[in-house]
């Protein structure tokens, strides 16, 4: 998932550079406000970029004895860090622009500079959102893209769908912005569309925020796939009961799962190790992201916590 986490915001990376010189060269032609927050807009977009590969990079790192479980909560972290830059960077900059500009309306000078940029910026940035949408339909599946975008556990590469589809609502909202005003000679479009730029980012900003922090404060898995555990444990003959499923995700791809199992009392320890081993590769087989498994066998009283082996 990192791999192609990392070929999204490369891709969104380069994209956006070129598109914030462009709007910015074109916001100094025309004095147009929509422009220039469109072009700070395109600039945190790309700082963003390099605030997700750090997340990415750091959450490589192993585990050591003060994080037992890895960092791969790093990804989180930034992503969050990223939400953040986009409201107060991206929306809030955006809106006090406009509200200057509205103001102070100034006529808007040599708008084929804007149809210009903005004409190849809609297509820059559809070709960076088409390789960020093509990396999320991976592990999407079959669920709606809303769905499918709040249940990912990617946050860097959800982080890269969500700017680039903002940044192309953005850049319509300023390509008729600029459109109306040059229509109707009224100086108070351009102003308006600066706010309504600032908004969108502030909107998804706040979105992007709330999933981010329900994965750093710990979230599990979803309930399909605590009924897949559910259904590995009823299937096992020789477990006699269990307690729900508990999880946790310490990374995009890397789950810990807790099991509270009573088996059936005629075993032997070497029966209860094949047992949770068949359990095991089954749980890992049916759910990948899982790679930490804590069993809790009720029927060894010695030794009632059974640790499966990590493979991360």
């Amino acid at each position: 998932m990192a791999a192609s986490s990392n070929r999204a915001i490369y891709g969104a990376i380069i994209a956006n550079t070129a598109i914030a010189i462009s709007k910015f060269i074109a916001a100094v032609f025309t004095g147009s406000s929509a422009m220039f927050s469109e072009g700070i807009h395109s600039l945190v977009d790309s700082g963003n970029g390099f605030l997700l590969l750090i997340g990415i990079r750091r959450s490589k790192k192993p585990a050591d004895d003060a994080h037992p479980f890895g960092y791969g909560k790093e990804v989180f972290f930034w992503s969050f860090v990223v939400a953040l830059l986009i409201f107060a960077l991206g929306g809030g900059f955006s809106i006090h622009e406009g509200i200057k500009h509205l103001q102070h309306p100034q006529p808007l000078t040599n708008v084929g500079w804007n149809y210009l940029v903005l004409t190849l910026a809609l297509i820059f940035e559809g070709i960076a959102l088409r390789v960020a949408l093509k990396e999320f339909n991976k592990s999407r599946g079959s669920k709606p893209f809303f769905r499918a975008l709040i249940d990912s556990k990617d946050s860097a590469t959800v982080a890269v769908v969500i700017e680039d589809t903002a940044a192309l609502l953005g850049l319509l909202i300023a390509f008729f912005a600029v459109f109306l005003g040059q229509l109707t000679g009224w100086v108070y479009f351009d102003g308006i569309g600066s706010v309504l730029i600032g908004v969108l980012l502030a909107t998804v900003s706040l979105f992007f925020a709330i999933e981010c922090k329900a994965l750093l404060i710990g979230e599990g898995l979803l309930l399909e796939d605590v009924d897949k555990i559910t259904t590995i444990l009823e299937e096992e003959k020789r477990v006699l009961s269990f307690r729900r499923p508990l999880s946790l995700y310490f990374g995009p791809s890397q789950v810990l799962v807790n099991l509270d199992v009573n088996f059936v009392g005629d075993l032997t320890s070497d029966d209860i190790e094949e047992i949770i081993d068949s359990l095991e590769s089954r749980i890992k087989a049916a759910l990948p992201a899982v790679n930490r498994i804590y069993i809790e066998a009720e029927a060894l009283r010695p030794r009632s916590r059974i640790k499966a082996e990590d493979d991360s």
